[in-house]
């Protein structure tokens, strides 16, 4: 993942309304509890503006958090009291340098999605490997390929409308075409609100990388990290041929 990527404002500002509904109810309950079970640190990468964070802070987690994207950082900062700051950074996992171990380590939300090149993504897995303790476990998802929607694409979708505040409506419109060679996917999202009696429009171009099973297993047996299993949905069920989601566990 590079320093460049970073996510609008515009983004930031309306990604915890976009999120509670197109996301909150799929993996939250899976992540909380990893949380939470974890005696010792714990480590969200990809923090962004708090979507477990606050709340496993507030239930007694000794959680930190990292996100390469100021602007999400600076909403997460937002809901936190000033001496809770320490807990946050805005850096790359690829290259942070941390002067804490940790038991458990997390990047939910198809975070390494971002992480495009191999050698960075080879960077990233050792990164984190040297920033477990002992014990510590490294626990991420990735979505798993849909191969008819990497054929057709999307055009134009409205997978989110309602109101930012009483009487102001935001929607967001997304669009995706498929590199299927580089396993690539170039998704665009336009944001459209109201505000000050006008209409606003803006649109965040950004690339995700595409995983498949086998490619997983490599990346993490050519890393530091030992691999544990990869799941095939929020449960820890087996991979099989309906599953949507790699949960991909791996300890040092």
């Amino acid at each position: 993942m590079t320093s460049s990527f970073e996510y609008p404002d515009f983004v930031a500002r309306f990604y915890d309304i976009v999120y509670k509904k197109v996301r909150s109810g799929v993996d939250t309950e899976y992540f909380m509890n990893k949380i939470l079970g974890t005696r010792g640190k714990i480590l969200e990468i990809g923090v962004g503006t708090g979507r477990f964070f606050i709340d496993a802070l507030a239930k007694g987690a000794d959680i930190y958090g990292i996100d390469i994207s100021q602007s999400m950082i600076d909403v997460l900062k937002t809901k936190l009291s000033p001496e809770n700051h320490y807990r946050i950074k805005t850096g790359d996992a690829g290259n942070m340098k941390l002067d804490i171990k940790f038991d458990l380590i997390i990047a939910p939300f198809h975070v390494f999605a971002h992480v495009l090149e191999t050698n960075e993504q080879i960077s990233f897995l050792n990164n984190v490997y040297n920033h477990l303790s002992d014990r510590g476990r490294f626990i991420f998802d990735l979505f798993v390929p849909d191969t008819k929607l990497m054929a057709e694409g999307i055009n134009e979708l409205t997978d989110f409308e309602g109101e930012y505040e009483p009487g102001k409506k935001v929607r967001r419109i997304v669009s995706s075409k498929t590199d299927i060679v580089n396993q690539l996917i170039d998704v665009t999202m336009k944001f459209v609100w109201d505000e000050d009696n006008k209409q606003i429009e803006k649109i965040w171009n950004l690339q995700i990388r595409i995983f498949f099973r086998y490619e997983l297993e490599h990346l993490v047996k050519g890393s530091k990290l030992t691999p544990v299993n990869i799941f095939g949905d929020y449960q820890e069920n087996l991979l099989n041929s309906d599953s949507k989601e790699f949960i991909v566990v791996c300890k040092k």
